[in-house]
């Protein structure tokens, strides 16, 4: 008798640790441990967001802010980085279909992006404000004068900016810029009369060019966090890179790297 109770407790005991790994998502099905075996992060970047990442026009190679993140975190985890080219309409469907591991460009956050993206723990923050041409910039006082037919804005199509003009700035004209031409170089021209930039490219902008200025900038908008995006089911890759920001940012990093860049208003 106690022979067969010691064999139907084992029976239950192997049932329910196999029902349990069965419904327990395992770190070998995971893009971490995808990553650790073939040695290579491969890093999602649109090159064109300066100082987050751009084309070095010495060098021709990579460059910015995320770019030295990247290779960051491909040192922590001891292994190599590979840099994919991406743009800003398929950046989240790249990262979803495997094109690469991790998408470090400078994203924002939002709520209609996080429906079919997952974004890692925030290492900093961003807000909107307008970019006009110094010679016109007496015309706009407040930002509803913006939101106007007569006044034409532009923006990259797939940006937060294009979301955020076609919310709070709905009466404003359009003009749409297919990557990797950018919107402010439609303001240069003078084919458009404002773009929505972030605090962080509007800063740097503004210093290669001097005839653009920044709007507002006691009033901003759309103050968002700024994050790293990964594949939305992979929670096991989710919880590594979470546990690394939330370790840099600790430890001083992030705070150096802004630093460096000059990306400013950072927590």
């Amino acid at each position: 008798m106690n022979q067969l109770r010691i064999i139907f407790c084992a029976a239950i005991i192997a049932f329910f640790a196999t029902h349990a790994q069965a419904q327990s998502p395992t770190p070998q099905g995971s893009r971490l441990d995808r990553i650790l075996k073939a040695g290579v992060l491969k890093v999602g970047t649109t090159g064109d967001f300066n100082p987050m990442a751009f084309r070095d026009p010495a060098t021709k190679e990579f460059a910015g802010h995320q770019i030295d993140a990247a290779n960051e975190l491909a040192k922590d985890m001891g292994v190599k980085v590979e840099f994919v080219p991406t743009d800003w309409k398929t950046l989240i469907q790249g990262v979803q279909a495997g094109q690469y591991d991790i998408a470090m460009t400078g994203a924002s956050m939002s709520v209609a992006r996080a429906k079919s993206a997952g974004f890692i723990t925030p290492w900093g923050r961003n807000a909107f404000f307008p970019l006009v041409l110094k010679k016109n910039a007496a015309k706009y006082k407040v930002w509803e004068d913006l939101n106007n037919p007569k006044v034409t804005a532009g923006f990259n199509l797939g940006t937060t900016m294009e979301q955020f003009v076609q919310s709070n700035l709905p009466k404003s004209a359009v003009r749409r810029v297919e990557s990797p031409a950018r919107d402010w170089q439609e303001l240069l021209t003078g084919r458009v009369d404002y773009v929505v930039a972030s605090l962080i490219e509007g800063s740097a902008l503004i210093k290669q060019y001097p005839e653009m200025t920044m709007l507002f900038i006691d009033k901003p908008k759309n103050s968002i966090p700024t994050s790293f995006v990964v594949a939305i089911e992979d929670q096991v890759w989710i919880n590594f890179v979470n546990n690394w920001v939330v370790i840099k940012r600790q430890n001083g990093y992030f705070t150096e790297l802004n630093q460096k860049w000059g990306i400013v208003g950072q927590d």
